[in-house]
C-alpha cells in the first residue's frame, strides 16, 4: 500500500510538471513551423531571405524550449540556479535571438497586399504602440521581475500550474517587448530617438542589476541562502553578457543611422 500510494503521488507530481510544458510547448512549436513555412513561401516567390535569421529563430526557440522542459525546468523548481538559468533562456537570450530573426518581416513578405497591409494596421495601432514604447516595455519587464521575486509569488508558482505557465509567458513576452523596443529589425512604425532609448535602457539594466543584488541579500521566499546567493551570481553576470550584446547591436544601429552617407558619382562617357 505504501509503495502504491508512493508511486500513485509521483505520478500526480509528473502531471503537475508535465502540463505547464505542454501549454508552453505548443506555442513554440507553431513559431517554427509557421517561420519555417514562411522560409519556404518565401524562396519560391523568389525573394531573398538571409540563412542566419532562420538559425537565429530556430536558435531562440531552442532556449524557450529548454527553459520550460528537460533537465533545466525539471530542476527549476527545487532548484532556484536551474530556475534562473531557464530565466536568461526564457526571458533575456531567446528574445533577443528572436528579435533579430525579423520575423514581422518575413511574415509580411509572405502575405499578400491585402494581408500585409491588415497586419502593418495592427502594428500601427495605438495598444502597439503602448506596449512598444520603451518605458512601458521596461516596466513590464523589470516590475515583474521585482514582483516575481521579492513576493510570495515565486512560491506560489511552483504549486500552481496554471500561474506557472502564466508567469513564464509573461517573462518571455516582457522580454522580446523589451528587446524589439530598443533594436529595431522589423518595420517599427512607432520609433523614438536612440538617445531617448539608450537613456531608458540603462535605468532599466541597472535595475536588473540591482534587483540581482537584491535576491543575493534577501533570498525570495522559499529559496534557500546558498542557492539564492549562485543563481543572482548567474542573473549578475550572465545578465551582464546578453546585455552587452543587446548594447552593442544598439549602438551599431545608432552609428549606422546616424553615420555620413557617401554618395559616388558616376559618368557615363559617350562613345
Amino acid at each position: 500500500m505504501h509503495i502504491h500510494n508512493h508511486i500513485q503521488h509521483g505520478s500526480k507530481m509528473e502531471i503537475h510538471e508535465l502540463v505547464p510544458q505542454l501549454i508552453l510547448t505548443l506555442p513554440i512549436i507553431m513559431a517554427l513551423v509557421i517561420y519555417l513555412c514562411a522560409v519556404i513561401l518565401t524562396k519560391r516567390r523568389k525573394k531573398s531571405w538571409r540563412f542566419f535569421r532562420m538559425v537565429l529563430w530556430i536558435g531562440g526557440l531552442s532556449c524557450s524550449l529548454a527553459a520550460i522542459s528537460g533537465p533545466i525546468a525539471a530542476r527549476s523548481h527545487q532548484d532556484f540556479t536551474s530556475h534562473m538559468l531557464g530565466h536568461l533562456l526564457l526571458g533575456m537570450l531567446a528574445p533577443l535571438l528572436m528579435v533579430l530573426a525579423a520575423p514581422m518581416t518575413l511574415i509580411l513578405r509572405t502575405l499578400n497586399v491585402k494581408q500585409a497591409r491588415l497586419l502593418s494596421r495592427i502594428i500601427k495601432s495605438n495598444p502597439i504602440r503602448f506596449i512598444s514604447n520603451p518605458i512601458v516595455a521596461s516596466l513590464l519587464n523589470v516590475s515583474g521581475l521585482w514582483v516575481l521575486y521579492t513576493t510570495s509569488l515565486y512560491q506560489t508558482m511552483q504549486h500552481n500550474a496554471l500561474l506557472h505557465s502564466v508567469v513564464h509567458l509573461h517573462v518571455f513576452l516582457a522580454g522580446y517587448f523589451f528587446t524589439a523596443a530598443f533594436i529595431y529589425t522589423d518595420p517599427h512604425p512607432h520609433r523614438t530617438s536612440n538617445l531617448f532609448r539608450s537613456s531608458v535602457l540603462i535605468i532599466a539594466l541597472a535595475c536588473h542589476g540591482i534587483l540581482s543584488k537584491y535576491i543575493y541579500a534577501h533570498p525570495p521566499m522559499g529559496v534557500p541562502v546558498a542557492q539564492a546567493k549562485t543563481g543572482a551570481l548567474l542573473m549578475y553576470y550572465g545578465g551582464d553578457a546578453i546585455d552587452l550584446i543587446l548594447i552593442t547591436i544598439f549602438c551599431y544601429q545608432w552609428f549606422k543611422e546616424t553615420r555620413p552617407r557617401t554618395t559616388q558619382v558616376y559618368f557615363k562617357h559617350k562613345e
